[in-house]
This record gives C-alpha cells, structure tokens and sequence, in this order.
C-alpha cells in the first residue's frame, strides 16, 4: 500500500508543479528547478505504471473448459 500512496504523492505533486508553471508567477530559476522535479516525477510515474501493467492478468476459459492465466493485452490510443 506505500507504493501506492507514494505513487499517489508523486502524481499529486505533479499536478501541483503544473500548476505553478503555468502560473507564470516563478522566476526563471524557480521555474527550471521544479520542472526538472516535475520531469523526475514523471519518469518515477511512469516506471509505477509500467510495474504495474506487466502485473496485470486477465484469466480466460480454454475450449477444454479449463481457466488459464494470459497477460492484459493492453491497446495503446491513437491521440
């Protein structure tokens, strides 16, 4: 469970970070600091998620009637 909440914090202070740089109200410095904060917690994020995918099963019922765990097959979105 404290990966999770850490993973919450992370995103959280993500949102947090976005906020203030768009803000406009930051010093250059300021700015480029907590976006390189904003950057390792992205990755961070990412690296939960990724985790967190591969962990992910889906159980399926074979022609014999007997269940088998599979990986989720997860589709990625065309934006």
């Amino acid at each position: 469970m404290a990966q999770k909440s850490s993973f919450e914090k992370a995103l959280n202070r993500l949102d947090e970070i976005v906020s203030q740089l768009e803000s406009g109200d930051l010093s250059l410095d300021e700015s480029l600091k907590i976006f390189q904060e904003g950057i390792e917690l992205s990755r961070f994020c990412t690296k939960k998620l990724s985790e967190a995918e591969s962990k992910v099963k889906k159980l399926t019922k074979t022609s014999s009637g007997k269940f088998k765990l599979e990986d989720l097959k997860i589709e990625e979105k065309e934006e």
